[in-house]
């Protein structure tokens, strides 16, 4: 009789919400077999902007990467889940942090942090000039 192996999904940082779950492929990937940096760190800033977006409900502008801190290599076939968290809001700008989590293919259910960043957005006008955040 075969069973169905248990799943054991990762457990999420207390204060981040889930925002983006992606699984790189093979285009992705640099001839050693690790999915491109520049890749993640774009993965990276869309899971970032979610949360100022909703907050802002507009425009919104990358403007800085105070941090970013790849701790293992992301691989084809890892279903990555990236989790944020609003850190500070400013007078036109938002600050988030994001951490990311990869389930490895035929880990049953293993999850490792393979990065994490901080990144600042700004509100933006329809010309692209910052805008003052309505505070709710």
């Amino acid at each position: 009789m075969n069973s169905v192996p248990t799943f054991h999904p990762p457990t999420p940082p207390c204060n981040k919400e889930l925002v983006l779950k992606v699984i790189p492929m093979p285009a992705d990937c640099n001839a050693y077999g690790h999915i491109f940096g520049g890749w993640v760190m774009a993965q990276v800033d869309l899971a970032g902007s979610v949360l100022p977006f909703r907050y802002i409900e507009g425009r919104i502008a990358t403007v800085a990467v105070k941090e970013f801190v790849f701790k293992e290599p992301v691989k084809v076939g890892d279903l990555l889940s990236f989790y944020s968290e609003i850190t500070k809001i400013g007078r036109t700008s938002i600050t988030v942090n994001v951490e990311v989590y990869a389930e490895r293919a035929h880990s049953n259910g293993a999850h490792v942090k393979v990065t994490d960043a901080t990144l600042t957005y700004v509100s933006v006008d329809e010309h692209g000039k910052p805008k003052v955040i309505e505070r709710s």
